[in-house]
């Protein structure tokens, strides 16, 4: 059965990889903000009901600008985020309604809805799901001394992307307990990972970019503009 289903999009980074003196989710991509364009998939997409909006603290004005900008209706609250990401999402799951909760970086603007809604029927399937993409190279793993010590198989690694999705209150344990054993996680996944449930993998798009050195950006306005003439030719 379709649960109830929220998004939490974190904004809250400082992106120092960037060298902005902006927050690098309040750059202008192809004529809106990064924190906006992201905003407008979440809006697009069907299976989602409400959606919060965490921001650093002192830019919540910033963010609600961007949720204007969006014309996102589905947005139900701009909230502060802490002082690490956990934190974060944490305050983000606290303010969110629903059933079921979707994790996303605002820094990946170029997520589609159907991508979203994937994530969600996933993990109404398996309990939770994460975006993902198969490496497209080979990976080394090295020692302190920078040697290589071993090669995994590339055909089992892939590369995480957001949304996550889970179920909104075994979310809030997972970082409860992280939390309480003072364990540190990369991304929402791991946080269940590490109490031994199963997070489902579902394949992503490599245009799904995080925008994270000035590099991205560009990019990213290439890939919006692909697109945008991919849709026109499909009404066409």
């Amino acid at each position: 059965m379709p649960m109830k289903w929220g998004a939490v999009v974190v904004a809250a980074g400082r992106g120092s990889r960037m060298g902005a003196a902006d927050n690098k989710v309040y750059l202008p991509l192809a004529g809106r903000s990064v924190l906006a364009r992201t905003l407008e998939a979440f809006e697009r997409c069907g299976a989602v009901e409400t959606i919060v909006v965490v921001a650093a603290r002192g830019e919540e004005a910033k963010a609600a600008e961007a949720v204007r900008e969006a014309g996102a209706a589905k947005v139900a609250a701009v909230v502060p985020g802490g002082a690490e990401r956990q934190d974060s999402v944490y305050a983000g799951l606290a303010a969110l309604s629903a059933d079921g909760a979707l994790v996303h970086d605002a820094a990946r603007p170029l997520v589609s809805p159907a991508q979203i809604e994937a994530c969600c029927r996933a993990a109404e399937r398996h309990g939770a799901s994460a975006l993902a993409v198969p490496v497209k190279d080979t990976i080394k793993v090295a020692d302190g001394d920078g040697m290589i010590v071993s090669t995994p198989e590339r055909r089992t690694l892939w590369a995480v992307q957001t949304p996550q999705a889970f179920a909104r209150v075994e979310l809030m344990e997972a970082h409860r307990q992280a939390r309480q054993e003072g364990a540190a996680a990369t991304d929402d996944a791991m946080l269940l990972e590490r109490l031994g449930r199963k997070v489902a993998i579902v394949e992503g798009d490599y245009v799904n970019i995080k925008i994270t050195t000035p590099e991205d950006l560009p990019i990213a306005e290439l890939l919006l503009q692909r697109r945008r003439q991919e849709e026109r030719s499909t009404i066409d």
